[in-house]
């Protein structure tokens, strides 16, 4: 088959819909027609609805949201039915990887869940996985196909770098010492300081800053994170940042996870603005106050139209930058 009569088809999952439709855009196709229903007793259906053989599917899903489990095996299921329909190459586009955070035995009897989830797409038969800023880089390596992993952290430094603060005052903030790398490559696309914390966990989903390395006195912070959950250790980092003499706090994250009292926390946080990207919906309602959100549609269709031409994705994140 020559590369003129390959065929792209682009389908997406149910969690984040508006992501799709804005990805399809961008590539200038429509999406396709797959049904995708539930049985009585919550068993999950998938049919598409046009031919997929011998085309290059591309499956589009963030695995999260109130029902992250269901969003997962949604695209599990999607991918076996696209393979049983003899697709050529099955893409998985998950812009948020759920199960992420357990990517290593902290503790004796505990699971690998990120090695898990990854087990489970291949076996399902997704040939490639394109994904943004991974909890950690290493999950890229729990899985024996190719993984494309994109860093939002361009689009977050082009939105700061439009709202004209002053640069002499501005200090980028790791959140803890894991983030340290990110929060260093954002500065350095900022032209701002440092300052990064280190987070204690007294219990699970409970977060405590216990110190805080750089002088954020009279700065304009920017907190950076790869996610915000249920909103905790952002409201903890937020009000070190106060006491110790922030000028203003910003707070930036790719996904919005904002589980239990996380979106009610981050509409009122004592920060200017809460940026985050659309990786995860966020209902719009919330959209109009504190919470700014910026679109990865376009870095996810640029990866996603290199793929199908086998072009270079490399320009589209660091290889040598962990996350």
């Amino acid at each position: 088959m020559t590369e003129m009569q390959k065929t792209m088809a682009v389908f997406s999952g149910s969690t984040n819909p508006a992501l799709a439709e804005a990805i399809a855009r961008e590539l200038g196709v429509s999406l396709g027609n797959v049904k995708l229903e539930k049985f009585s007793n919550g068993e999950i259906y998938a049919r598409y609805l046009e031919s997929v053989r011998g085309a290059d599917v591309f499956l589009i899903q963030s695995v999260a949201g109130d029902h992250v489990n269901d969003a997962l095996m949604e695209l599990l299921i999607m991918a076996d039915a696209a393979k049983r329909a003899s697709a050529r190459k099955i893409t998985a586009v998950v812009s948020h990887y759920a199960y992420a955070r357990q990517d290593r035995k902290a503790a004796a009897r505990e699971p690998i869940t990120a090695k898990l989830v990854a087990d489970l797409m291949q076996t399902a038969g997704i040939d490639r996985v394109m994904s943004i800023d991974l909890h950690q880089g290493q999950i890229q390596g729990f899985f024996d196909i190719p993984v494309d992993h994109l860093t939002a952290l361009p689009i977050l430094a082009d939105y700061f770098k439009a709202k004209n603060l002053d640069s002499s005052k501005l200090c980028v903030v790791s959140p803890d010492v894991g983030r340290a790398k990110a929060a260093k490559k954002l500065s350095d696309m900022l032209d701002a300081d440092l300052a990064i914390m280190h987070k204690g966990r007294p219990g699970h989903n409970k977060a405590e800053i216990t110190a805080l390395i750089g002088d954020v006195k009279g700065k304009i912070c920017i907190l950076n994170d790869d996610m915000i959950d249920t909103g905790g250790s952002v409201v903890a980092a937020v009000d070190t940042l106060r006491n110790n003499g922030a000028e203003e706090v910003y707070v930036c994250t790719t996904h919005p996870v904002f589980s239990g009292p996380g979106l009610e926390r981050m509409a009122n946080l004592d920060a200017a603005e809460v940026v985050v990207c659309d990786t995860i919906p966020v209902p719009v309602e919330y959209q109009t106050g504190k919470i700014k959100v910026v679109s990865v549609a376009p870095l996810l269709a640029r990866g996603m139209q290199r793929v199908f031409s086998n072009e270079s994705v490399s320009d589209l994140f660091d290889p040598d930058f962990a996350l």
